[in-house]
Order: structure tokens, then C-alpha cells, then sequence
């Protein structure tokens, strides 16, 4: 087992297309863990926390908890004023946002660099402090139906992805959207939000990130004297349903109230994020969609002026993902012929080689977004906690990149052989009101 002291450093210096993207990372005695990243070219200061909790950590009637506190866990602390969280920020020449996922929350805040300190106490509060009553829900509450009706209720095509998710997992979590259902909100106790809280926003299931225009050894004081504190959870047990595999087409079809163009989706269950083979899928995505010149939108949009729209992409989670492609039909074309067309693509993929020149093209957009995604301390701070969390290697940061580039033809031939078989999808209709 490892052993946490207070202070245990792990310094790693890299470099990629000229860039160094260089941190500290160590464990506190409570379990959290600490990453900080100094980049002087700005003073902005980026302070933020993710903590493993999402919507395949809810119970089965308890689901939209994990967005909910999302929401709730602005709403005040113990010495923070409730409603005045974003006034302090703002007030200090910050911003502050979160966001939720099946698999985790992230909280940050964005501040000139001379308020770190504040941004640690914000933080710092949050995980010791929140006031969790029955106003901060009852509010909050109205605020997650309001969202809900206007993001995907009353939105078009606002629940495809709630229903590929209904068919495509029978057992897992996934099945369900982070929104959650109201009336399970509704139904929850406050001893049970409360217990939720306890049980999940602990210290040593999270990890906390500073990243920006730093000074080390003064950061790491400010980080054990608002941190170190903090009581130590009890661990969190995780064991998800798993599902059986699909041997046999899945059909089925939807039905919203928004839209007069029906829509096509194909989907498949596909490995986690952490694997080589999701990674192929992802490059894989990319050569079908990502652009004007790929071969779905040419084939489709441009050239037989069949689809006023086409895109395929991985959506990698930590226990499985899903490969959907999707598109819209233009004119009387078919969802049926549309398909057709789609998987001639897929099985010239399966069969033959994709050319060097598109495979040097992949390699050049995956290189290129990659440089993206790490020229901001916002996505830097980011990169550094999910690739610590769900890869137990937070230097992926710098070396994810030799993955991409280490991936052939040939195994992209044979991942699309492996994983985009008709017998193991779910085709979804989505369709008009009218059309039920």
C-alpha cells in the first residue's frame, strides 16, 4: 500500500512542440491530492477542484444528485453569506464555473494571480463548510427544472442522447442522463443530500489543482493551512453493474415534440477512455467527420446532397463509452438509405487501409488539438485532474500524444472490424411528434 506523507513531491519536467508543461503533485494526510502546475506568462491564477462523484454514483431512485450539487454547493458556507459566492468572485476580478458528468464534478475559479489565496479559501470552504438546508435545495431545486426544461426538454433534439442511452445500456448507470429525474429530486429527504455530501466531497476523493502564475513553496503553505485540516473520508466503494455484450441489432425509435427534420442515430458500446482501442476510435471519429473534407461530410452533405448534417464521435467515459454517428436527412432522403451509405464507409475502413495521406492528415489535426487543449492554464488545470484521476498518470498531460502517434493503419482497420458491426449497434429513429 502507499504510504501519504504530508509532503511527498514528485517533480516532472517534459517537453512537447517546444512547450514544458511542468508539475508538483503530492499527497496530503487526509488523501487529498495536490497538483500544481507555475506558468508565469500571465498573472492569472486558475484554483480548482474535481471530485469522483457523477451520475453512475447516484442510487437507481435517487438520480440527478450529483448535477444537483453542482448547483447547491454555491449556494453558501458556514462563513460565506448564502447567494454571495459569485459576488465575492466577481468582486475580486474573477470568474467561477462547474460542470457535471456520469463520472465526475469540477469546480473552479479564475482569478489575477494575486487572489490565489482567495480562491483556496473558496475551495477550502466548499469542502468543509457547505450549509445544506432547506432553502439551498428548495432553491436550487427550481433552478435544475428551469434547466432541464430549457435544455432539454423544450430543446431540439434535446433528449437524443437520453434515449441512446435507454437502449444502448440495460444494466450500468450510463443508461441514465446526469440531469437526473425531478421527481426523485422532489422525493429526497435533506438527511439525504446531506448523507450524499458526506459521503462523496471528502478530501481523498478528490483532487485539487493550481495552475497559473504560482510561487511553489508559498503555494504549498497556503494549501496545507486551508486543506490539511480537513477530515478524511471514508473511502468510496465502487462496483457499477456491467453489461452483456450486443450480439444482435438494437432498433427503436423516439419521439420530440421540437423538431420537424427526423434524425438518425447509430450507436455502440465501446471500451473506456483509458484504453488504446477507444483512443483508435476516437482517430477513427476524426477520419469519418471532423471537417469539411472528411468522408462522411463529402460523401453525404457535398456530394449527394443527402444529409444537411453528419458527425461521429467517441463519447469516452471511465467505465464504457459510446460511438455514435449521426446525421440528418435533407429532403425526402430515407434514415434507412442514409444508413446504408454510412456503413459502405465504415466497412471500406474494416476492409482496407486508410490511405497515408489521410493517416498523416489524422495524425497532424490529433497533434494540433492536442497543443489546443494545453495552451490555456483553464485547460491545462483541467488536463492535469482528469488524467490523474482516471489514469492514474497525471504526466499523460505530456505523453498522451506518443499514443496517437503510435497507432497504425492497420489497427484502425482492425478496431473498426472489432468494435462497428451492424450486429452490434443500436439504430434510433428520432423522430417528429407527428410522426408517432
Amino acid at each position: 500500500m502507499k504510504t501519504i506523507l504530508p509532503f511527498l513531491l514528485l517533480f516532472v519536467p517534459s517537453i512537447f512542440f517546444g512547450q514544458q508543461v511542468d508539475f508538483i503533485e503530492y499527497d496530503l494526510e487526509n488523501g487529498l491530492h495536490v497538483i500544481l502546475h507555475k506558468e508565469n506568462n500571465a498573472p492569472v491564477i486558475v484554483t480548482s477542484v474535481l471530485y469522483h462523484v457523477g451520475s453512475k454514483d447516484e442510487q437507481e431512485d435517487r438520480t440527478g444528485f450529483a448535477h444537483f450539487f453542482e448547483h447547491l454547493l454555491f449556494e453558501g458556507t458556514k462563513n460565506i453569506e448564502r447567494g454571495k459566492w459569485s459576488t465575492i468572485v466577481s468582486a475580486n476580478g474573477g470568474r467561477n464555473n462547474a460542470y457535471t458528468t456520469d463520472d465526475f464534478t469540477y469546480y473552479y475559479e479564475v482569478f489575477p494571480s494575486n487572489n490565489l489565496e482567495l480562491g483556496l479559501w473558496l475551495e477550502s470552504e466548499r469542502m468543509l463548510h457547505p450549509v445544506i438546508n432547506k432553502i439551498g435545495v428548495d432553491t436550487q431545486n427550481e433552478v435544475v427544472k428551469e434547466e432541464k426544461r430549457l435544455r432539454y426538454d423544450n430543446s431540439p433534439y434535446g433528449n437524443w442522447m437520453k434515449s441512446v442511452r435507454e437502449n444502448l445500456f440495460v444494466n450500468h448507470p450510463y443508461k441514465r442522463m446526469p440531469i437526473g429525474k425531478m421527481e426523485h429530486l422532489d422525493a429526497a429527504t435533506l438527511e439525504e443530500f446531506i448523507a450524499f455530501n458526506k459521503k462523496y466531497y471528502s478530501p481523498n476523493n478528490a483532487v485539487l489543482v493550481i495552475a497559473g502564475d504560482l510561487d511553489i513553496e508559498k503555494t504549498k503553505k497556503m494549501v496545507f493551512d486551508y486543506f490539511s485540516s480537513i477530515p478524511k473520508g471514508k473511502k468510496v466503494a465502487r462496483n457499477y453493474p456491467k453489461e452483456i455484450p450486443i450480439s444482435s441489432a438494437l432498433e427503436a425509435e423516439a419521439f420530440d415534440q421540437n423538431i420537424q427534420i427526423p434524425a438518425l442515430f447509430t450507436a455502440y458500446r465501446i471500451p473506456d477512455q483509458t484504453t488504446r482501442e477507444s483512443k483508435i476510435l476516437d482517430m477513427i471519429s476524426t477520419y469519418l467527420s471532423d471537417g469539411k473534407s472528411s468522408k462522411l461530410y463529402r460523401k453525404l452533405v457535398d456530394e449527394q446532397k443527402m444529409s444537411l448534417q453528419v458527425a461521429a464521435f467517441n463519447f469516452s467515459l471511465e467505465e464504457y463509452g459510446m460511438y455514435v454517428i449521426l446525421t440528418l436527412p435533407q429532403g425526402e432522403t430515407s434514415l434507412a438509405s442514409l444508413r446504408d451509405e454510412i456503413d459502405e464507409e465504415v466497412e471500406k475502413i474494416q476492409t482496407n487501409l486508410i490511405s497515408q495521406k489521410d493517416y498523416e492528415k489524422l495524425l497532424n489535426k490529433f497533434e494540433s488539438s492536442f497543443v489546443s487543449s494545453n495552451a490555456s492554464v483553464e485547460g491545462i488545470a483541467n488536463s492535469l485532474a482528469e488524467y490523474y484521476t482516471f489514469y492514474g498518470d497525471t504526466n499523460l498531460i505530456n505523453s498522451e500524444i506518443d499514443v496517437y502517434r503510435s497507432i497504425t493503419r492497420e489497427e484502425i482497420r482492425d478496431v473498426a472490424k472489432k468494435y462497428l458491426n451492424a450486429n452490434q449497434r443500436l439504430t434510433l429513429n428520432y423522430l417528429p411528434e407527428s410522426k408517432k
